[in-house]
């Protein structure tokens, strides 16, 4: 199914039923497609969920085709944690993985993005772009500086994942004043390849698609990936500074919703 902007809506969630909505599409791909798990999944009622929920904005793709009434008109969705409602929570989702003691002693304003997934049928670029759409508002209108979050590869063998995960060691590093660690518990090396053994075309071919559309946008890495066995994933952590990106980058990034605001 292509998405058609007339028939779609992007807003954060607004009541009960928009966050159970989210909470099931993450269920079906998180759980039923890439075989996650966690302590608060509800397998009965098919719902992804954690502590995180109930303090984060939900940032939807609305399919109004869809059933509310089913749950199923969230087709996409992104997990939005502005840094002052973290340090009144206590913690980051991030914190879990990475140490980020340099990033918060930046003072900067932050914005941690997760659990960001589409339906197969609207994957492919035109989705992803929609939810950036909204994103972008919500990043300028509350003056975001630094995005952040982890992204995944499927799997916990870090082999196969050899080229992606040393073209973005080699290659993408975040400045080592704000870099983020990956703690010890999970901690996989990415410089699993030296620099003259890289292949490019193998890296992208390996490499998912968020993770390559942060690198078009000037989006950097922490240093190693965090084995999430509960996920069944090998996650990296990326961040977007908005004040270093190029020019192009920002009007790219900014461009749709200026032209709508």
């Amino acid at each position: 199914m292509t998405p058609d902007s007339n028939f779609f809506d992007i807003r954060l969630a607004k009541d009960d039923t928009d966050l159970r909505a989210a909470q099931r599409l993450r269920y079906r791909v998180f759980v039923d497609e890439l075989g996650g798990d966690g302590p608060m999944v509800d397998h009965a009622a098919r719902l992804e969920r954690d502590e995180f929920d109930p303090v984060v904005d939900h940032l939807l793709l609305v399919d109004n085709r869809r059933d509310a009434a089913q749950l199923d008109h969230v087709v996409g969705v992104y997990r939005l944690l502005p840094g002052d409602r973290a340090a009144e929570f206590g913690r980051f989702y991030c914190d879990g993985e990475y140490d980020l003691s340099r990033l918060k002693a930046s003072g900067r304003p932050l914005l941690e993005l997760g659990r960001s997934c589409v339906l197969p049928d609207y994957r492919g670029g035109a989705g992803l772009f929609l939810l950036w759409n909204g994103l972008s508002e919500y990043v300028l209108r509350r003056g975001v500086e630094i995005l952040f979050g982890v992204a995944s590869f499927h799997g916990t063998d870090a082999a196969p994942l050899a080229q992606p995960l040393s073209w973005l060691h080699h290659n993408h590093l975040a400045p080592a004043d704000l870099r983020p660690v990956a703690r010890a518990e999970g901690f996989q090396r990415m410089d699993l390849l030296g620099k003259d053994e890289l292949d490019r075309r193998a890296a992208m071919l390996g490499m998912p698609p968020l993770i390559k559309a942060y690198l078009r946008l000037g989006g950097t890495v922490g240093e190693g990936a965090f084995l999430d066995r509960p996920f069944n994933t090998t996650d990296v952590l990326l961040m977007m500074d908005t004040a270093a990106m190029s020019a192009r980058h920002r009007d790219f990034y900014t461009a749709r919703w200026q032209t709508n605001g």
